[in-house]
């Protein structure tokens, strides 16, 4: 099969730093055809760099070409966009947050499988090789006690500055107001009117702490009981315990260190007899790896302690791999859009945990 041409919308940070970098060097598997982003000179500039024969500043305009599939990346909220390029016959790629509520959730859903066509999320830490290895560690266990999440997120500017990337102010302001709007209705329509603190909470829930939400799923499976929520240092920390059907708890924080350089995302699973930690980079890093550490006891009470070499290759390639698989050959997509409904439900009752202050069943 010929590459699949592919269109681009949304030019920022992630698709100048991983995406199409990443594109480029799959040029077995994809053609960028075009690219589009409502800061024109941002779509000519990555036009240019990567050498795309067309660009857009409104992605209309891109799904009337040829292309064959979307990775969708603007700024949130992305659902009219995504409902277009269904809609419109594509295959379609959605960086997270695929959206912000249930009532989205559903429109992307419904027209996702009216359309027939792949619908994949990226979630690119359930790609990680290390990751990958972890699970399948974790799936040997018997009994898993406790999980623990630590997310120590400095100011992404920090990380992003290692890397060329453009920004043109020309952003036409109605543009901004109308992404503005759309990002308030669809926070009301998930969790209503909340104060200042909350909305930030909400927000990074939705934008980073997602990784370790839809890692735990993958993981653990959905939990059925949010037992308490916390927010605090002015909606820049959450902190939540979480209920598995087998017992298990965990307990998972998101904290702002907007000054301080060292990134840090780990996930630990506790069982009897064995601990299985992941300590991942930065999304705005490359060559840097994930790593794994596993501890436990051997069948003769040998106390054990492994730290596996990792696969190179990131998981942006492997997820981006992954969406060809899906497209070309059929495979089944392993973080299909539907999978997003639960996290994203988990997101609204975290919050509303907060609220009643009172445990939330599932």
């Amino acid at each position: 099969m010929k590459p699949i041409r592919i269109g681009v919308v949304g030019c920022g940070a992630i698709a100048q730093v991983h995406h199409m970098p990443n594109l480029h060097a799959l040029q077995d598997l994809f053609e960028v055809t075009a690219v589009c982003d409502v800061s024109a000179g941002t779509a000519a500039y990555v036009a240019q760099r990567f050498n795309v024969p067309q660009h857009f500043t409104d992605y209309r305009d891109l799904l009337a070409t040829d292309v064959e599939a979307v990775l969708l990346c603007q700024s949130d909220p992305k659902t009219d966009v995504a409902l277009a390029v269904f809609e419109a016959g594509k295959h379609l790629f959605i960086e997270k947050p695929m959206c912000f509520s249930l009532e989205e959730t559903d429109a992307i859903i419904a027209a996702h499988k009216k359309s027939g066509k792949v619908g994949q999320v990226g979630y690119m830490k359930v790609y990680d090789p290390a990751y990958e290895y972890a699970k399948q560690e974790v799936d040997s266990m018997k009994n898993i006690r406790f999980v623990q999440v630590n997310h120590l997120h400095p100011s992404n500017d920090l990380h992003v500055r290692q890397f060329h990337v453009e920004r043109f102010d020309d952003i036409p302001a109605d543009a901004m107001t109308s992404t503005r709007a759309a990002r308030t209705a669809a926070r009301r329509d998930a969790i209503g009117d909340v104060p200042p603190h909350v909305e930030g909470a909400f927000y990074l829930l939705s934008g980073s702490m997602i990784h370790d939400i839809y890692g735990m799923r993958t993981m653990m499976g959905v939990p059925n009981k949010v037992v308490s929520s916390e927010i605090w240092f002015d909606g820049r920390a959450v902190t939540m315990t979480l209920e598995y059907p087998s017992g298990a708890r965990c307990v998972a924080s998101w904290v702002d260190l907007p000054n301080l350089w060292d990134f840090r995302e780990t996930l630990e699973v506790y069982g009897d007899d064995k601990r299985v930690l992941i300590t991942y980079p930065t999304g705005f890093s490359r060559g840097i790896l994930s790593t794994i550490t596993v501890q436990g006891v051997d069948e003769k009470g040998t106390t054990y302690r492994m730290e596996p070499a990792i696969d190179w290759e990131s998981a942006f390639s492997r997820e981006l791999r992954h969406f060809y698989d899906c497209v070309a050959n059929g495979a089944t997509c392993r973080t299909p859009v539907e999978s997003a409904r639960d996290d994203i439900a988990l997101i609204i009752d975290v919050i509303k945990a907060y609220q009643t202050q009172a445990s939330v069943a599932r």
